[in-house]
């Protein structure tokens, strides 16, 4: 069977599309869907968030986000997990949360689901990088590695279970 190649769209014509499940991401002037999130991937996803708010939300460092739009540098993207240094999270009128987040998550933490390209998430997770986020992790349930890239050092390689990297970031380790 022939496709049609992908439709091109400006930014504030993709903004003015309907939400979807799973979320439609915008990058080099194209749409694409996310893959649906499979039982390991909820999991993780469902179980992380938490465990980074338990540590950096009472004293107001950080705050985890989990499938948040995060629209910047003429993209917008959904990670998984986007974690914002509380000074940069966007606020409303109220001092509440704003519903749009203009700017790339200091975070960016993507959990890799069968069939997703390893390559494809990497330069979502690099994009993120060259435009201010701190930090990166692409979490690989099926191999059961965390590869972590930060700026300037050197790319990690973690082997789960995830108990020993809980301790390193002081987080709960129920997630092992």
């Amino acid at each position: 069977m022939v496709q049609a190649p992908p439709q091109r769209l400006s930014l504030s014509e993709f903004l003015a599309q309907p939400e979807t499940q799973p979320a439609r991401e915008y990058i080099n002037s194209q749409a694409s869907q996310k893959p649906m999130p499979q039982s390991k991937h909820s999991t993780i996803q469902g179980e992380l968030v938490p465990a980074i708010n338990q540590v950096v939300k009472p004293s107001k460092i950080s705050r985890a986000f989990p499938e948040l739009r995060c629209t910047f540098a003429g993209r917008s993207i959904v990670p998984d997990i986007a974690v914002l240094q509380w000074a940069n999270i966007p606020r409303d009128e109220n001092d509440e949360v704003a519903n749009q987040f203009l700017t790339a998550p200091d975070w960016i933490i993507e959990i890799l689901s069968p069939d997703q390209s390893h390559t494809k998430v990497v330069k979502k997770i690099l994009m993120c990088l060259k435009q201010g986020c701190q930090m990166g992790w692409l979490i690989a349930p099926g191999e059961r590695t965390i590869f972590v890239i930060i700026p300037s050092k050197r790319p990690m390689f973690w082997i789960l279970p995830i108990k020993s990297y809980c301790l390193c970031l002081n987080l709960p380790q129920e997630l092992s």
